[in-house]
């Protein structure tokens, strides 16, 4: 049988060895959705005459948590009264303690069709029937009430917020759960441990007391000896259970993280640590989501859930204010630690202080020490320059996996999104900065709006839904570029706000650099420049849904670069975008040639 995690001595204010205060809770039972095989036959069988419904990504991961028993005591996606007391109370119906709702939206066409008593079909996005759903209600929720009431926000700056109104369905379906098959997952399979094989391989270890540590970020230096610290307090081994479903926007890829986290174990006494992969749609809810996790972790087999500072929290609001306190998320889980079954222990953030040459608990810094930091700006720049990344901070082993997917910014994949009216000099001056990168030796794909036109969305039109498809097409080629190394340069008009911001995630989540130019150049120069006469047929009322005309133009408030082209010329332009891929976005300022 594996020891318990034991620290080397340190000195007078080592935490002491000896278990703490908090109960010694034991885990639930936990409920399996998935049918037998007799059953899984006759629901595909019976699925034919049903309406049907492709997941989205969020919903998989939640299928998969509702399936294999993390989500337990739900049997399916909430009902209205569930739904609506978790919003208000964060408890089920019953008076279960559940703090997040777990909704199944969809769009109105299907929820129109669909009646309590009935089947819907769920499926993945190639098509594949997951399980059945069988539907009690269906409603139209007041989501700008849930956000409110679940994020304590509207702010779509939140992340958790901006997907609830801005990009889920605008119905709900609610009903028990029949799962025929789990999402297949082809990568770390001897990771991917449900809360069932989750228990067994506890129990096959020996260990009774596993204190849990929920992250989404790579394993650095702080890290490790907070959950050192953590497991030693608790006498308890170690689970370290990343989050590799969905998480914040910007996020390492989990990838790169499970290769740090296998680089990190090797750090940890052998014998204390085992590592495993939660499929989790992450909400960013902060205190909510710290009572969330930790009864999964409960579900899991776990006697104790480490919550740290900000837990699941986001970033700042759009007046730069955190949306929750450093320890509101600890203080919550704390308050409902005996009717969540599982011991809070919150640590406060390890800070490095160099005269001790060791990380101890912000509080616990002794007077007159300085403290150093690296915030995760300034490592993604020392990342993407190459500099030194100082052994304080990250061992070796994980930085060498992080320069492994983000190499220096000279060789990174990038997508240079030129935006601006028809006839503001975007062709014009990607055409020039295509030659000058080509000459450099980097590998370029040119993507100018008239081509792609041509080539990609010949079938499109000129309507809202349309230009929006086009882009969209252009942003999943530029990205495929970027995941590969190379340069893309957009040159489409692409006119609304939210289209742009799309592309700028799919890029972002294929590990690519997203510079946006913003050509500003006045409509009435545009018109004055109009080589091809569409503004004069565009007034004649031939050409409908013009941009700048009769249909608006968004300018952007998160470009990289803005450009006037009235008295810059276009190879001087393509000069200063060219020089800014050199540099860090953090520095890019906006610049006027007028």
């Amino acid at each position: 049988m594996s020891e318990p995690l034991r620290q080397p001595a340190r000195g007078a204010d080592t935490p002491s060895s000896q278990p703490s205060a908090v109960p010694d809770f034991r885990p639930s039972s936990v409920t399996s959705l998935i049918v037998d095989s007799v059953d899984a036959v006759e629901l595909r069988e019976a699925s034919r005459a049903w309406p049907s419904f492709d997941l989205t990504p969020r919903q998989i991961c939640d299928f998969e948590l509702l399936a294999n028993g993390a989500f337990s005591p739900l049997t399916g996606f909430l009902q209205r009264a569930d739904y609506e007391r978790v919003c208000a109370d964060m408890r089920l119906a019953d008076g279960t303690l559940w703090p997040m709702p777990i909704t199944l939206d969809v769009p109105e066409a299907l929820a129109n069709s669909l009646a309590p008593g009935g089947m819907l079909a769920l499926r993945d996005p190639e098509g594949v029937m997951l399980g059945a759903l069988q539907v009690e209600e269906v409603w139209r929720p007041d989501r700008s009430a849930e956000a409110d009431a679940v994020y304590g926000s509207t702010d779509l700056a939140h992340p958790g917020v901006h997907y609830l109104l801005e990009q889920s369905h605008p119905w709900y379906v609610g009903g028990r759960l029949e799962v025929i098959l789990p999402p297949v997952h082809y990568d770390y399979r001897d990771l991917r441990l449900g809360p069932r094989e989750l228990r067994e391989r506890i129990r096959a270890n020996g260990w009774t007391r596993v204190v849990a540590f929920q992250t989404r970020n790579p394993l650095h230096r702080a890290h490790i000896e907070l959950t050192r610290r953590a497991a030693e307090e608790v006498s308890a081994h170690l689970l370290i259970n990343p989050v590799v479903g969905l998480t914040r926007p910007g996020d390492v890829d989990y990838h790169t993280r499970v290769r740090c986290y296998r680089a990190a174990l090797g750090l940890y006494p052998a014998g204390s640590t085992m590592l495993a992969l939660l499929p989790l749609a992450m909400r960013m809810a902060g205190p909510r989501e710290a009572l969330w996790h930790a009864l999964i972790r409960r579900n899991s087999g776990c006697s104790h859930f480490i919550v740290g500072r900000d837990h699941a929290g986001p970033a700042a609001d759009r007046n730069g204010r955190p949306f929750y306190g450093p320890y509101d998320a600890q203080e919550l889980a704390k308050r409902y630690e005996v009717e969540l079954g599982i011991g809070i222990v919150p640590y406060r953030e390890m800070v490095f202080v160099p005269d001790l040459d060791r990380f101890v608990p912000e509080d616990e810094v002794p007077a007159g020490r300085t403290r150093v930091s690296l915030s995760g700006s300034e490592l993604r720049e020392r990342l993407a320059s190459g500099a030194e990344i100082p052994e304080w901070f990250s061992p070796p082993e994980v930085v060498a996996e992080l320069r492994r997917s983000h190499p220096a910014r000279a060789e990174q994949g990038c997508v240079i999104f030129f935006t601006g009216l028809s006839g503001s000099g975007k062709s014009t001056i990607a055409r020039i900065l295509e030659i000058k990168l080509l000459e450099a030796g980097r590998r370029v794909t040119m993507l100018d709006g008239d081509v792609v036109r041509k080539h990609l969305s010949s079938e499109l039109g000129f309507s809202r839904e349309h230009r929006d498809l086009n882009i969209e097409r252009i942003g999943y080629v530029a990205a495929e570029v970027a995941r590969h190394g190379g340069v893309a340069i957009c040159a489409p008009i692409a006119p609304y706000d939210a289209t742009r911001k799309k592309v700028r995630q799919m890029v972002e989540a294929a590990g690519g650099r997203f510079l946006l130019v913003y050509i500003s150049t006045p409509i009435e120069v545009c018109e004055a420049r109009d080589r091809k006469g569409l503004y004069a047929k565009a007034r004649a009322g031939l050409i409908r849904e013009f941009t700048g005309i009769s249909d608006p133009y968004e300018a952007p408030e998160d470009s990289a670069l803005t450009i006037d082209t009235r008295n810059m010329p276009a190879a001087e332009a393509a000069a200063l975008v060219s020089g800014c891929l050199e540099q860090p976005s953090s520095l890019l300022t906006s610049v006027s040639g007028a």
